[in-house]
């Protein structure tokens, strides 16, 4: 796959990932006064985002068991995932001045992310060894509370409704093989966020690693799949 493709694909996620963001922080905040009663909207449940109902990881004796690929097609595939970390304001600004003891967190923490994704299938016990194509890992820092979206530096993140600061990690990993790579770009994010833990937990141990998930994935018989809030964000059914 081109590298211009993976490049619009990872750029297009963060830039709807940060307004599906924004989105529902505007919401979150605009409900804040509303009344607690439940309504019927609220109490049903969501819509299961599945293909099938059984556990393909699963055999018909309930043992777990590596899914069978041998008669899977190739073909290219992409899946990019995030996550975020918290932390205090001057935790933040210790990091991008670079005046942590262990050394440059963000450089260190995109070979973790990098890295992660190669050895995915070392840490998931059922995930199949790919030979990964595509690694990517992006870390922008969280712009301070009250920053108007205009005022924002090129490179950061936008400012959160909760005026938390710290890092923002969009993971893009890419393979041609017969099985998904998810899974790899969950584990380069999770890995990511956790590297920034490590290398400043002796300065902030208040820290918090929260919303990893899947933002998008293409390529495969499921075909393109899209997180619900960044195909809104982008006017697209999810």
């Amino acid at each position: 796959m081109a590298k211009s493709r993976y490049a619009d694909a990872t750029k297009a996620a963060r830039r709807a990932a940060m307004s599906a963001h924004k989105v529902t922080a505007a919401a979150n905040a605009g409900n804040a006064d509303a009344s607690a009663q439940p309504t019927a909207s609220a109490a049903a449940e969501p819509a299961r985002d599945a293909r099938r109902d059984e556990l393909t990881h699963v055999d018909a004796k309930g043992e777990v068991r590596m899914v069978d690929v041998s008669d899977k097609a190739e073909t290219h595939r992409i899946a990019i995932a995030e996550g975020t970390i918290l932390m205090h304001p001057e935790t933040q600004a210790m990091v991008l001045q670079d005046r942590a003891k262990k050394g440059d967190v963000l450089a260190c923490a995109r070979v973790a992310g990098i890295m992660a994704i190669k050895r995915t299938s070392d840490i998931i016990p059922m995930c199949h060894p790919l030979l990964i194509t595509k690694s990517k890992c992006d870390i922008a820092p969280i712009a301070p509370a009250g920053t108007p979206a205009e005022d924002v530096p090129e490179g950061w993140a936008p400012a959160r409704a909760d005026g938390q600061v710290g890092f923002h990690v969009l993971v893009t990993a890419g393979v041609t093989g017969k099985t998904g790579i998810e899974m790899e770009a969950l584990t380069g994010a999770s890995a990511a966020c956790l590297t920034i833990y490590d290398m400043c937990k002796a300065v902030d141990r208040f820290m918090v690693i929260e919303d990893v998930r899947l933002l998008e994935k293409m390529g495969g018989k499921s075909g393109h799949w899209v997180a619900q809030d960044l195909a809104a964000a982008r006017g697209e059914n999810a």
